[in-house]
């Protein structure tokens, strides 16, 4: 009901089709037996209620479309050549889309006092059963990169991941010289495990990655976390 409430708004007619779109999976999504996904003792909408001081973060909805692409336009020097975000209303869509399913989380981080988009953490491919790991991946918007705010909103979504999701490890693959998202892993207690030659393709070229982990045991939970 949340996601039909926005379309009486200002939205253009191609970001209307989108939440049609959407709003259409995630009413045909049927959930996996619970012995091959993650723990959903919480349903996705719990996250609303992470905060720090300065920061939340909640799923993306269609709703937030016009003002994450505004976000992506400003940021665009941020993220060349790192990161490659949904930058139209159809990818966004299908942003949306990817992430209604039980393999893949989006997170928006949101600054508390203003309501801007500070940035994005996804937790991708999560794999069950034994290994029970998933994907992480991040990117600040601009003006809000090196102000500590993506730090705490990362850090909300490994709380998250570990505590509710009930995962046991996190992996982030960064290229080498991408130094401000290295250092900023490192600041979130993950740990350089190796090297991948070529490992994703981004903008148009293979890239090489460093592979960064971060296990539930060894994540440190700040003590002022609600």
């Amino acid at each position: 009901m949340e996601l039909l409430s926005v379309i009486s708004g200002s939205l253009s007619s191609s970001c209307f089709v989108i939440i049609l779109r959407s709003i259409s999976v995630m009413s045909t999504e049927r959930p996996k037996r619970p012995s091959q996904r993650v723990s959903k003792k919480r349903s996705r909408s719990s996250a609303l209620a992470e905060t720090t001081s300065r920061v939340l973060i909640r799923p993306p909805t269609a709703a937030d479309c016009i003002t994450f692409l505004a976000a992506v336009r400003r940021s665009r020097s941020l993220h060349q050549p790192w990161v490659s975000p949904p930058n139209t209303q159809e990818k966004y869509g299908h942003y949306l889309e990817r992430h209604v399913s039980h393999e893949h989380w989006g997170f928006l981080v949101i600054h508390k006092d203003t309501n801007d988009l500070v940035g994005v953490v996804n937790i991708n491919h999560v794999i069950c059963g034994n290994l029970l790991g998933a994907y992480l991946g991040y990117y600040a918007f601009a003006p809000f990169a090196g102000k500590g705010l993506m730090r705490e909103g990362i850090m909300l979504v490994l709380d998250y991941a570990f505590r509710k999701m009930k995962l046991h490890r996190l992996e982030a693959n960064i290229q080498p010289e991408n130094k401000s998202s290295i250092a900023l892993a490192k600041k979130c207690g993950f740990v350089k495990e190796g090297f991948s030659k070529r490992y994703l393709k981004i903008g148009g070229r293979w890239r090489d990655h460093e592979r960064w982990a971060i296990l539930a045991e060894t994540f440190k939970r700040p003590p002022d976390f609600p």
